[in-house]
């Protein structure tokens, strides 16, 4: 069927703005999530602290939440990675639970 009656154009179609030509619809949290739990896992990691290993765990989980699926997700799994490492570690040296800051 072609476009009804009295119509002088066909219909519009919808074109997604592209994000080269717009960068205000950019997302940069998972990118500030992914250097958070990079940086968290390192101070878990040298300084023993098993609270900034698991916000690492946590922004981790915030980068790849919020990541999208045409983007490269080997430095995002190397961020989960090490992570997941901080964790382990700080808990194989030191094997009691964490203790309330209160």
């Amino acid at each position: 069927p072609g476009p009804p009656e009295g119509a002088a154009f066909p219909p519009a179609r919808y074109k997604p703005p592209a994000t080269e030509t717009n960068p205000a619809l950019e997302d940069p949290t998972p990118d500030y999530m992914n250097l958070l739990g990079m940086v968290f896992s390192m101070c878990g990691l040298m300084l023993k602290l098993k609270w900034c290993a698991w916000i690492a765990v946590y922004c981790s989980f915030i980068s790849f939440a919020n990541s999208r699926s045409s983007e490269d997700t080997k430095q995002m799994m190397s961020s989960f990675m090490l992570s997941i490492s901080a964790v382990v570690m700080s808990y194989l040296q030191n094997p009691q639970p964490m203790s309330p800051p209160w």
